[in-house]
């Protein structure tokens, strides 16, 4: 886990840096060891009772920087060892003080890295060990002559290690809270691309469904009359080249968005405004589309518009390319807070997907959904086709 990516609090930068696999924390060990050195000399000059800070007593002090240079690989043994190390220098009779500052870097380690009962149990037997030390064991244990020890300082020894518990507690849970938030933002991110994928495929379905099946049907049409009737099939010449201009200028808007993210779109996007163009483009393909439109003409969500607009544009591809119908009937009722659709073909469907498949009706329920609205879409009792939706007119709030 990086810290400087968590914004954890300063002093804990260091130490949550080093993990597993980037080598072996030289650093913040031996500045450990020159500390615990140093204030065990300071802290022996007020405790003349205890014994002096010789040879064993310093290299007991060393052991336990030396073992949580594997803090990280191997927490649990090296909370044990450093344990034991600590409980062997207060056995011996040597001063206290900062040895257990070892100590409690190996349970922070532990604790941090999931072994919580490895530094319960570490800690419970340092302090258990202490106790026997200094209140059955002194007989046996130097300083000669020494006597039981007062049942009183155990409470400072208590609260030590309860705090190093808490502590460390307290990091693993920010660590914990630091991981989720972080797993919580990338899934964010996964999801707003995932919805900016698929709102970029059916932009491209659109465009491309629809101009591409005009496109078909004057082909079609110009081929046929190529010999027989060269105006007419220059007509349908016109219209192949109006209509891939046009497909070619929205993809490149959209295209244009992924480009330049975070920047306005250069062109508005289409919305119903431009309804009497797609009725031109459909009577181009052969179909005669009839609008009849209700309710007040308020201005709508620029997003409600765009998905008007498509809803409208797939339901007449799809009757240009699936339905026998030459002729088909759109409504649309303005209500104060909602936009209602209804496009109608008499059929009958030509081919195997009455109404359209597939990524078409899969993209306007998609498009209905995403604002809070609905879709209805199937074949009506006298073999024609009908799609409703209902869009909503006051948007969602995003939490």
């Amino acid at each position: 886990m990086d810290a400087h990516r968590t914004g954890g609090p300063p002093w804990l930068r260091h130490w949550a840096a080093e993990e597993p696999g980037t080598g072996l924390p030289w650093r913040s060990t031996l500045v450990l060891a020159a500390f615990v050195l140093v204030g065990s000399g300071f802290a022996a000059r007020n405790q003349l009772d205890r014994q002096p800070l010789d040879v064993w007593a310093r290299l007991l002090l060393l052991a336990g920087p030396a073992m949580l240079l594997l803090r990280h690989r191997y927490p649990v043994p090296v909370v044990f060892g450093v344990a034991a190390s600590a409980l062997a220098y207060l056995a011996a009779g040597y001063p206290y003080g900062p040895v257990f500052v070892s100590v409690a870097v190996a349970c922070y380690a532990a604790i941090v890295h999931g072994h919580r009962r490895a530094a319960w149990w570490a800690l419970g037997l340092l302090w258990i060990g202490h106790v026997l030390a200094g209140h059955w064991l002194y007989r046996y244990l130097p300083p000669a002559g020494d006597g039981p020890a007062p049942w009183g300082q155990e409470l400072p020894v208590a609260g030590f290690v309860v705090a190093i518990l808490a502590a460390s507690e307290l990091v693993r849970v920010r660590r914990e809270q630091w991981a989720q938030q972080r797993a919580e933002r990338a899934a964010a991110e996964r999801r707003r691309a995932d919805e900016e994928r698929l709102r970029i495929a059916r932009e491209l379905h659109d465009v491309l469904a629809h101009s591409l099946s005009v496109i078909n049907v004057q082909a079609g049409v110009g081929l046929a009359l190529l010999d027989g009737d060269p105006e007419q099939a220059r007509s349908a010449l016109t219209t192949i080249k109006a209509a891939s201009k046009e497909a070619l200028g929205e993809v490149r808007q959209v295209l244009g968005s992924l480009r330049t993210p975070g920047d306005a779109p250069r062109t508005p996007a289409p919305g119903l405004d431009r309804l009497p163009e797609l009725v031109e483009q459909a009577a181009a393909a052969g179909l005669t589309v009839e609008v009849d439109r209700h309710g007040a003409a308020a201005p709508v969500p620029p997003n409600t518009d765009l998905a008007a607009f498509r809803i409208v544009q797939e339901a007449l591809t799809n009757v240009v390319r699936h339905s026998g119908s030459r002729t088909a009937r759109v409504r649309i009722d303005q209500a104060p807070d909602a936009l209602e659709l209804r496009i109608d073909d008499d059929g009958p469907a030509t081919g195997g997907d009455a109404g359209g498949s597939g990524n078409g009706l899969a993209g306007m329920r998609e498009r209905a959904t995403a604002l809070g609205g609905t879709i209805d879409a199937g074949t009506r009792p006298d073999g024609g086709f009908r799609v409703r939706a209902r869009l909503p007119l006051r948007q969602k709030e995003t939490p």
